[in-house]
């Protein structure tokens, strides 16, 4: 198995050698020369900072397929403490829509989760891999008042 192993990368290595000896081969390469351009590339800077465009609004589906927890990024009282405006990174509808979110109200915290999954519309469908930022509002049961905000899919 080694000696087969060993005859075959010798075999590789002399094989890429070039047939030209070794001054032939000098000459040959200080003879040419590369092409003139004739018209040249002219490329402007890209820039890759981020995204100025606002969160996409959604609204729960609840009818998606495949339906998994989400983790949010974002989390603030809106509308006096009554709402919380949630934001994270998410796919491009049909193939990535927000299914139902979870809210659970105690004395010390809310605990809010998303689940997102597959739109039902999306069957047959190529999906492009492109992360899109969104954003939902829920509202509460009481204010929020000095309760922790806590993500139910961590």
């Amino acid at each position: 198995m080694t000696a087969t192993l060993l005859a075959g990368c010798l075999a590789l290595a002399t094989g890429c050698g070039s047939a030209a000896p070794p001054a032939e081969r000098a000459s040959t390469s200080a003879a040419q020369k590369p092409p003139a351009v004739s018209n040249p590339v002219v490329s402007s800077p890209v820039t890759t900072g981020p995204a100025t465009k606002d969160p996409q609004p959604v609204k729960p589906t609840g009818n998606a397929i495949n339906v998994h927890k989400i983790r949010w990024t974002k989390a603030k009282a809106v509308s006096k403490g009554k709402k919380v405006q949630l934001t994270w990174w998410s796919g491009v509808e049909p193939c990535t829509v927000l299914d139902r979110v979870k809210v659970k109200e105690t004395g010390k915290k809310v605990t809010i989760t998303l689940y997102e999954g597959t739109s039902p519309k999306a069957r047959n469908m190529s999906c492009i891999m492109i992360a899109v930022e969104k954003t939902t509002t829920v509202k509460l049961k009481s204010s929020l008042g000095k309760r922790k905000i806590v993500d139910g899919a961590k």
